[in-house]
C-alpha cells in the first residue's frame, strides 16, 4: 500500500493526537509529584501544538504537488511498518499506557518509546518530502521531539 503525502500528514496529526491523549491521560495520575506532573503537561501541550502544525501544513500547501522522493513507494512501506509497530496505535491504547503504567518509569518508559516512534516517523516524512516549508515545519518538529527524547532521559535519571 502506498501512502498519499495527505494521509501521511493525517498519521501525523494522528500520532500527535495520540501522545496528546497519553500525556492528558498520564497527567491525571495520583502518584506524580509536582516535577513529573509539570513536564508530563509541558509535552501534552507540545503534542497540541504539533497538531496544530501538521494541520496548518494540510491547509496551507497544495499536498498534491508536493514533490516525493523517488523511492516514495519504499519510504511509504517503510512508513506502514513504523505506524504498524508504534507503542500507541490510538487514543485509547494511549490511554490505556498511560492508566496501566506501574509507575512513574513506567509512565516515563512508554512516553520514550513514544517519542522515539514519533522521530523515526517525522523522519521518514522530512526525507521524503521535497518541499521547503513542509521539510522546515518538520525539522523544527523533528527538533522538539528530539528535545523531548533528551528531557524524559535526563528526568528517568534524576529521579532513578
Amino acid at each position: 500500500m502506498v501512502f498519499s503525502v495527505n494521509e501521511i500528514i493525517e498519521m501525523a496529526v494522528q500520532i500527535e493526537r495520540n501522545g496528546y491523549a497519553f500525556y492528558h491521560e498520564a497527567s491525571k495520575r495520583k502518584d506524580l509529584d509536582d516535577a513529573t506532573k509539570e513536564l508530563i503537561i509541558s509535552l501534552r501541550d507540545a503534542e497540541l501544538s504539533h497538531e496544530k502544525t501538521f494541520l496548518n501544513l494540510r491547509d496551507e500547501l497544495d499536498l498534491q504537488v508536493l514533490e516525493l522522493s523517488g523511492d516514495w513507494e519504499l519510504v511509504a512501506s517503510y512508513l506502514k511498518t513504523i505506524v504498524d509497530g508504534r507503542i500507541f496505535n490510538d487514543e485509547a491504547s494511549a490511554i490505556k499506557r498511560a492508566t496501566e503504567a506501574k509507575d512513574i518509569m513506567g509512565v516515563l518508559n512508554n512516553a520514550i518509546a513514544f517519542e522515539k516512534d514519533t522521530l523515526l516517523y517525522f523522519h521518514a516524512i522530512n526525507d521524503s518530502i521535497t518541499d521547503e516549508r513542509a521539510n522546515k515545519a518538520l525539522r523544527q518538529i523533528i527538533h522538539e521531539e528530539v528535545s523531548h527524547v533528551l528531557a524524559l532521559s535526563d528526568f528517568k535519571k534524576q529521579i532513578s
